[in-house]
């Protein structure tokens, strides 16, 4: 019996994530896990470094945990959505963000927390395979 290790293989990940500009493009797109009570706005950017700003209401589906710990099930929670934000009233949020999102011409989505908030970005089907090391560097 064998396993695939998945970094690289199904995907990469930013452990702190908030208010990094990431490049869309090389996957499907990326999944925000964040936590802490706060309000998660999500931009978008033709340059990595500047020129950020909403791409509208969000179409995306939210889902929330009453726990971080993995001891509580995830529900759909699309009342969450404010726009361009999401709001996470205590619970972890976890919402999917790809290039169909984003308006014309926007390659860099951005997760900002308004205060403390902690953000992880997973980029999942990963469009080419590469061992850990190989991997493409998401904020560049």
């Amino acid at each position: 019996m064998s396993a695939t290790e998945q970094l690289g293989y199904s995907f990469n990940v930013v452990p702190i994530a908030a208010s990094q500009p990431l490049k869309l493009g090389g996957g499907v797109g990326y999944t925000f896990v964040c936590t802490g009570a706060d309000t998660f706005t999500v931009t978008f950017s033709a340059l990595q470094g500047s020129g950020f700003a909403s791409g509208g209401t969000l179409t995306c589906n939210v889902y929330k945990a009453a726990a971080t710990n993995g001891t509580a099930a995830w529900v759909l929670d699309n009342t969450l959505i404010a726009t361009n934000t999401v709001v996470s009233a205590g619970n972890t949020v976890a919402f999917f963000i790809s290039d169909v999102f984003a308006p014309d011409l926007k390659t860099y989505v951005k997760c900002t927390p308004s205060a403390g908030g902690l953000v992880t970005a997973i980029q999942g089907d990963l469009t080419v395979r590469r061992t850990p090391p190989n991997l493409a560097i998401l904020n560049a």
